[in-house]
């Protein structure tokens, strides 16, 4: 997601994962390190991509955090580093997706752009979301934020009527909300209110804590480092670096999400794609989706 603001994705395939999904061993970086998105405040419809803290919904989750540990970057689990559930982000970008073969490859979570701004709808959104779910891929909806189009809230109905909506079917996550691609002329203050309005519509109308998909340069540039997600979103953060651990933004003591590079390869898709890593094992995974502790 972070950086997609490009009108087509060129860069070469970092490698291809096996069956196996040895992560460990195949960590690819992209050619950055986490950095800044281009500048400009404006974004063409369609152009904007998308690259979790604790979800404070009816009950509590949070990523394992046996041995959890604080490095001088990031405090992480151990669980990036061993064998986290794998998982790719998509929009149409990706064009036409086997799923089966998706699945076959060990994926086991994805979230899929259904939205941005206020009008436009992915158009890959409708038939990737039920091809994922009918090949028990745990899947969900992703918002690409355009503050300068609207009130944050605007945005979430937007966003929970066209495909964010949630349900507890085991295979349904939170919606994310994808912030990047510059500040939209919003000093950090302004911005802040923003997401916060977002948040809130979003889980008066889902029941859920919509998930912050950020890096650490937009995150501390538009928000000034904001703390006050960290108690109610999950964070996924876009950090394309070969280190085990990843950069987190300030304001977050954690990760849930890790958008480790946006060069990967997987079986079923043509092209780059970009790979995560969940913060915990797949009960922890499928405690996010369903809402239970």
């Amino acid at each position: 997601m972070f950086s997609r603001i490009r009108s087509a994705r060129t860069l070469t395939v970092a490698g291809v994962l096996g069956a196996s999904v040895a992560l460990t061993a195949t960590m690819t970086a992209g050619t950055a390190s986490a950095g800044p998105a281009p500048s400009g405040d404006t974004i063409p419809l369609g152009q904007g991509y998308a690259g979790v803290g604790y979800v404070q919904d009816s009950k509590d989750f949070k990523p394992d955090t046996r041995q959890l540990r604080l490095s001088t970057t990031a405090v992480v689990s151990p669980s990036f580093a061993t064998s986290p559930p794998p998982g790719i982000d998509v929009s149409h970008y990706q064009g036409t997706i086997n799923w089966a073969s998706v699945r076959s490859a060990g994926i086991q979570f994805a979230w899929i752009k259904a939205t941005e701004g206020t009008s436009y709808k992915d158009s890959q959104f409708n038939t990737n979301y039920l091809n994922a779910y009918n090949n028990n891929v745990i899947r969900g909806a992703y918002h690409f934020a355009r503050p300068d189009a609207s009130t944050g809230a605007t945005q979430a109905t937007y966003f929970a009527n066209n495909g964010g909506a949630w349900s507890r079917d085991n295979l349904t996550l939170p919606g994310m909300l994808d912030l990047e691609g510059g500040c939209y002329n919003k000093s950090a203050s302004a911005m802040q209110s923003w997401i916060l309005d977002f948040y809130n519509t979003y889980k008066s109308k889902t029941g859920r804590d919509v998930v912050i998909y950020t890096s650490p340069s937009w995150w501390n540039t538009c928000t000034g480092g904001w703390s006050g997600m960290s108690a109610r979103s999950p964070l996924w953060v876009a950090s394309w670096t070969t280190a085990s651990d990843p950069t987190l933004p300030n304001g977050f003591p954690y990760a849930t999400v890790w958008q480790y590079t946006s060069t990967g390869s997987v079986s079923g898709i043509s092209g780059n794609v970009d790979r995560d890593r969940f913060n915990g094992d797949r009960t922890r995974l499928l405690a996010l989706a369903n809402n239970t502790a």
